[in-house]
């Protein structure tokens, strides 16, 4: 696969590779490509990934090029977590964890314009370091210019560029373990139906679909003969109690055949789930992400600025509905403005409302009927039908 950029040399006796980037499920899938790329440009170097705890629960016990996670500890710009203030001696502990294993030749900066993570990593001391600046970030060896909107695979790959290592792979994929296969096997439908997978939440509340939308895809989703499952964790309870409510409201001799999953699945059994589904209608979210990289079908309901960021790149198998909202709809502050450039402003409304149900409903039935026709069960788009066992 050609570079994106003009690649820069290698460098010379990389032995062990520190790559930076923490974040959600969508943060991790968004490097992989890039680690898998500097995986094939340093074959016999040992990759460790500085990353999350969902990271370390999403790739144990799962092929992957990454041979080692280092937990981050909690720290301004890198991991921030609730109600948590950064330690120092916490910081100074996970940096001398990080060089028990040895010196690193080649720190890779892939999370975010370098503000703060540049110096997190430049602490470090790699003997090389590569990764995105802003105007404002402390330089590495080799930088690239962080301009915000551009997909985050895309940049992820130029960083990986500056190092020699050129693109192997596009798309994120993980691989699905048999024991995750054999764990979700009793929350497949028995009844031959198809199977959607739903899930209405997303960390930031700007990026959520009215759920009384989500109840009208549902309830077309039940009308075509699908069993829906809604996935989550454990802050989704109250959504999916909502959403419920709406369903069993629109459709109520068919309310059973949804069930509610938030908080129940450990995250390799939702990536098995969502691997099953003949369709996943989602926000754009970790979950969304997730369903992408194990190969389901999937709709999605994207902010336009997220869209550049975080959208598929196919539309054979992903179909995404955009919302042009360009201003707060509480204090009309511009919020294209976003990244290290702006202030977002304190609203936490919905970006995404004004897409409608009806081209979401439309899509979904279309991958689902496809999803079937591939498995051997031919079912035309609004058949109503129910797919064979």
């Amino acid at each position: 696969m050609p570079a994106f950029a003009p690649l820069e040399k290698p460098f010379d006796d990389v032995r062990r590779i520190a790559v930076l980037r923490g974040g959600g499920i969508g943060d991790l899938l968004f490097a992989i490509p890039a680690i898998e790329a500097l995986a094939a440009a340093y074959p016999a170097a040992e990759l460790v990934l500085l990353g999350s705890p969902v990271h370390v629960e999403l790739l144990r016990a799962r092929p992957s090029p990454v041979s080692r996670i280092e937990v981050l500890p909690i720290a301004r710009g890198i991991r921030e977590v609730p109600g948590k203030r950064p330690d120092e001696r916490l910081i100074a502990a996970f940096r001398d964890r990080v060089r028990r294993f040895g010196s690193i030749d080649l720190g890779v900066q892939l999370h975010g314009g370098g503000r703060n993570s540049n110096p997190f990593l430049l602490a470090l001391e790699p003997r090389h370091s590569v990764g995105a600046a802003t105007e404002d970030a402390d330089r590495l060896e080799r930088t690239l210019r962080y301009v915000y909107y551009q997909h985050e695979v895309v940049r992820g790959l130029e960083v990986a560029g500056l190092a020699g290592a050129e693109p192997v792979v596009l798309e994120p994929r993980i691989t699905v373990t048999a024991a995750e296969h054999r764990a979700i096997a009793g929350r497949l439908p028995h009844d031959g139906s198809p199977l959607a997978v739903v899930h209405p939440g997303a960390t930031d509340p700007r990026r959520r679909w009215p759920v009384e939308r989500f109840a009208t895809v549902i309830a077309a989703l039940l009308d075509d003969g699908a069993s829906v499952a809604l996935i989550g964790d454990a802050t989704d309870l109250d959504l999916h109690a909502r959403l419920t409510r709406e369903v069993r409201g629109l459709r109520p001799a068919a309310a059973g055949r949804v069930t509610g999953l938030a908080g129940v699945l450990a995250l390799g059994e939702t990536a098995a789930l969502l691997a099953a589904a003949d369709v996943v209608v989602a926000n754009d979210s970790g979950p969304r992400h997730l369903a992408q990289a194990v190969g389901a079908p999937t709709v999605g309901v994207f902010w336009f600025g997220n869209v550049v960021n975080a959208a598929p790149f196919g539309r054979g198998s992903h179909r995404v509905h955009l919302s042009f909202t360009v201003r707060c709809p509480v204090c009309a502050a511009d919020v294209t403005q976003v990244g290290w450039t702006a202030e977002r402003c304190e609203h936490d409304v919905s970006f995404v409302d004004e897409v409608s149900a009806e081209p979401v409903v439309e899509d979904a039935l279309e991958l689902m009927a496809m999803s079937s026709l591939r498995s051997g069960s031919p079912r035309a788009p609004g058949s109503r039908s129910r797919r064979a066992g």
